[in-house]
């Protein structure tokens, strides 16, 4: 047992309006209703793309998500044109889109997440800790924040911080197996054989259910 793994978990699919007021009640009406109605449609586009990107037509949905104006796009929308860029491993620009879901939507713990996930996979744990520990701020029983900041603790050898966030983890989502075996690589690190022999027993024993 040499490697510890990062959790492959890509949050999201698989990822006011102003008005001008009017003296006119009846144009303050009529302008609300226009609103409304282009409001409702670029609604159905957003759902036409989440239906789209689980049916793996992520071209598709992409050209759904571009028909709509940046200042109408949800941090949702954000986060899934991240999620397919990330997915044709342009990983620049799905940054970037990720970024622009936060700026959307600060608390948005589902961008914090994809947004660390990218780093820790370029080998920027700390980057990528700042990112989890927002996300697991906004959702504190989140269990991939939790398993994925262990793992940037592993990288930086901060072997404690590591097996604390995996624990965090597991009360959260108890069936996950890998949690059991970065705890069991954790504990061969700690130097704590006998421990590390127990995680390792239920990590084979969950991937046995499976």
């Amino acid at each position: 047992m040499e490697n510890f793994n990062i959790l492959s978990y890509n949050l999201g699919m698989k990822k006011f309006i102003i008005t001008i007021f009017f003296a006119a009640l009846s144009a303050l009406c009529t302008t609300y209703a226009q609103e409304q109605t282009k409001t409702e449609e670029f609604d159905a586009s957003s759902q036409e793309a989440r239906v789209l990107y689980a049916q793996n037509e992520i071209d598709q949905a992409l050209k759904v998500l571009q028909t709509k104006g940046e200042a109408y796009r949800s941090a949702e929308d954000w986060l899934l044109i991240g999620n397919i860029l990330q997915d044709k491993d342009k990983l620049d620009e799905a940054i970037f889109m990720y970024k622009k879901a936060i700026e959307k939507d600060p608390k948005y713990y589902k961008a914090h997440y994809n947004l660390g996930y990218i780093y820790l996979a370029q080998e920027k744990p700390n980057m990528a800790l700042d990112e989890f520990k927002k996300s697991v701020k906004y959702k504190d029983d989140f269990a991939y924040g939790y398993y994925n900041m262990g793992c940037a603790y592993l990288k930086l050898k901060q072997y404690r911080n590591a097996r604390y966030n995996f624990f965090r983890a597991m009360d959260a989502k108890g069936d996950e197996p890998m949690i059991y075996y970065n705890l069991a690589y954790t504990f061969k690190k700690l130097n704590k054989e006998k421990q590390a022999q127990e995680y390792l027993d239920l990590y084979n024993k969950l991937m046995e259910r499976q």
